[in-house]
């Protein structure tokens, strides 16, 4: 029996030849990038870092997509995508390379490891949303739905694989090479786009309208209560979500004495958490519950989830518990 791709299948936009180069290319990318955290996590742990700094791996790594988010939004519309997504992916490819010479020569101390994952992060941050604004010039609108779809499981998948491929390179090879085949990946990203024909930049797009937009925005938020209990809930939920995925690896290495594989299985069941609480649990829970209980269930977890991490000390329960912090995003966002 012949199978085809249908309008309505997940995999439909591979059919569309510049956008599977790419696809592929970010994954493989993503997989890399992934594994590239276990191998950092690693490295400070190695460096002999107190807890309070292999913490900060994790604050460092998302500070950049607080700073410069809505810049990089406002640039995505300005410049040539095309351009601006090659140089990013270059500047990518820059600070592992740096992390791969710094560690190869034995320059590699925390502070300055936290500052090439700050690079790292300040990159992904301008990268995000040209990529996202760049897939509709990719794809037709038939071919959209499924590239959407397949943004996310191309995170799924780079999520799972990702941690557990780099706990075996950083046992077989370690961290520099991780850091050096992740800088690798970021140049076939740019080989791949190399290939795509952009569309130009938009001409004209004046700063003054990105910066009337924010300020019509924070006036409709302030004038707005309802809007402000729902930020206010979420900005609470996040503070304290944030902090599980940074003491998950000071847990994992400090109280449980991981070494590189363990680690990786660590980070992995983290993302095959999400996936089956995507796939399996989410939405047989929103047809029976309404959003306020689900939001209500995601509180509850996160107390769940502290409470285990402050007892349980068995490797193989504390994948679990590792698991369960990303049912969490599922449930409450």
């Amino acid at each position: 029996m012949n199978v085809r791709l249908n309008k309505t299948s997940t995999f439909t936009a591979l059919r569309n030849p510049v956008y599977r180069k790419l696809w592929f290319a970010i994954l493989l990318s993503g997989t890399c990038v992934a594994a590239q955290d276990t191998a950092a996590t690693w490295t400070m742990n190695m460096l002999g870092s107190s807890t309070f700094l292999l913490s900060l791996i994790s604050t460092v790594a998302s500070l950049p997509f607080f700073l410069f988010t809505l810049p990089a939004g406002a640039l995505a519309d300005m410049v040539n995508r095309r351009k601006l997504l090659c140089f990013m992916n270059l500047w990518l490819a820059g600070a592992a390379v740096l992390l791969a010479i710094l560690g190869s020569f034995q320059l590699l101390n925390p502070y300055v490891l936290l500052f090439c994952v700050f690079l790292i992060g300040v990159g992904f941050a301008f990268h995000a949303p040209a990529w996202s604004a760049s897939v509709p010039d990719l794809v037709t609108d038939e071919e959209l739905p499924s590239a959407a779809a397949l943004g996310g499981l191309q995170l799924n998948v780079s999520g799972i694989i990702g941690p557990a491929l780099g706990g075996v390179l950083l046992y077989f090879l370690g961290a520099n090479w991780v850091f050096a085949v992740n800088a690798l990946c970021f140049v076939v990203v740019i080989l791949a786009l190399l290939q795509w024909k952009g569309p130009e930049a938009e001409s004209g797009f004046p700063v003054e309208n990105f910066l009337e937009s924010f300020s019509t925005a924070v006036r409709y938020v302030r004038y707005s209560p309802a809007i402000q209990v729902v930020l206010t809930r979420n900005i609470l939920f996040a503070f304290f979500i944030s902090v599980i995925p940074a003491l998950i690896p000071v847990i994992g290495l400090k109280e449980l004495r991981l070494r590189p594989c363990s680690l990786g299985l660590l980070f992995t069941s983290m993302g095959a958490g999400s996936v089956l609480s995507a796939i399996f649990v989410l939405p047989r829970a929103r047809k029976r519950l309404r959003s306020n209980t689900l939001i209500v269930l995601g509180n509850l977890l996160v107390v769940l989830v502290y409470v285990l991490m402050a007892f349980v000390r068995q490797r193989e329960l504390f994948l679990v518990v590792a698991a369960l912090r990303c049912w969490m995003d599922t449930f409450s966002f």
